[in-house]
């Protein structure tokens, strides 16, 4: 994988599922990571083939949920990014996904208490022999690229020496996220911490943080010097930021999501908690039309609020082949 000119989906927890991979990469995202998985949970799944909707499926055993999904589709630009403090559990998560993803990258860089608690995300970059240990691993047992994304440290010191740590583990390129473990998503971000370390590195450095429209992509890229750029809430709120013609209105794409949701059989959960955040950003939650979707049971209950039955029954029936 070419990690150079890039335009990058972020890694998202509950939304960076198949349907908004999918969409992203038809605006234009070359390269789309999935939401984090903890490597606990990937490792007690076994691997299977959906024939009635086509995709590759990871299911947990026990309770048969589908932990990740994934198709033919995605297969040369997705990237599988794993939660992990432990470098033989994450190799064995991705050597598990390994045949059916484009890389493997390692999460450095979530604040978020369940991956804190768990010595993951954030926690890891207190952590520096253990990173150089996980990357290390994975270098030595994968043919795929791996790469990880971080957030600044304390200092632009403390961040470059950690980056140079990471750079001569191997890895093919890592993400910066300009923002600090406790920044929160309205601190504005440091692109200046991310200049810091492109200048430090000869690995692509992906840049992160408030890209909100297409223009920004150039403009966090000059800033920098970034190799390619990552975009997150931007992208979640509308996917059509990718498109160098233009955004479309977030009806628009929201009814795109909703499609691509009904024809892969999205978890009801992760639609609804995708919907929300895109709806948030737009308009008040306290409109009819959320209270609807909030008493949604069901993907066809979510079709039937937005005007997307016939087509639900339609992918149900046995129509739908050749939808995807």
């Amino acid at each position: 994988m070419d990690y150079h000119n890039k335009l990058i989906l972020a890694p998202m927890v509950r939304v960076g599922t198949l349907p908004l991979r999918l969409l992203a990469a038809e605006y234009g995202a070359d390269i789309t990571y999935g939401e984090e998985i903890i490597d606990h949970k990937i490792v007690k799944c076994d691997r299977r083939i959906n024939e009635l909707i086509g995709s590759t499926d990871f299911v947990e055993k026990g309770t048969e949920s589908v932990v990740f999904r994934t198709c033919d589709q995605e297969k040369d630009r997705v990237v599988f990014q794993i939660g992990t403090s432990d470098a033989v559990r994450a190799l064995t998560a991705a050597q598990l996904v390994c045949n059916d993803v484009a890389a493997i990258d390692i999460n450095m860089g979530c604040p978020k208490p369940f991956s804190l608690s768990g010595g993951m995300g954030a926690a890891l970059l207190s952590k520096p022999e253990l990173i150089s240990d996980i990357l290390t691993t994975l270098r030595r047992n994968l043919t795929l690229p791996v790469t990880c994304k971080i957030r600044l440290l304390k200092s632009p010191h403390d961040t470059v020496e950690l980056a140079r740590r990471i750079e001569k583990t191997g890895v093919h390129a890592i993400a910066v996220h300009g923002r600090y473990v406790l920044d929160r998503p309205r601190d504005p971000a440091k692109w200046s911490g991310i200049a810091d370390v492109v200048s430090a590195l000869s690995i692509p450095v992906i840049a992160n943080g408030d890209v909100f429209e297409y223009d920004d992509f150039q403009r966090i890229k000059s800033a920098t010097g970034a190799s390619s750029v990552m975009a997150a809430r931007g992208a979640l709120w509308n996917p059509s930021i990718f498109s160098p013609e233009g955004e479309v209105s977030y009806e628009v794409t929201q009814k795109q999501y909703i499609r691509k949701c009904i024809l892969w059989d999205n978890d009801i959960r992760s639609t609804k908690h995708t919907l929300r955040d895109m709806k948030s950003h737009y308009t008040s939650l306290e409109v009819p039309e959320w209270r609807a979707v909030i008493k949604s049971e069901s993907t066809a209950d979510i079709a039937e609020l937005y005007g997307e039955l016939e087509y639900y029954q339609l992918i149900k029936s046995d129509s739908h082949k050749g939808y995807r």
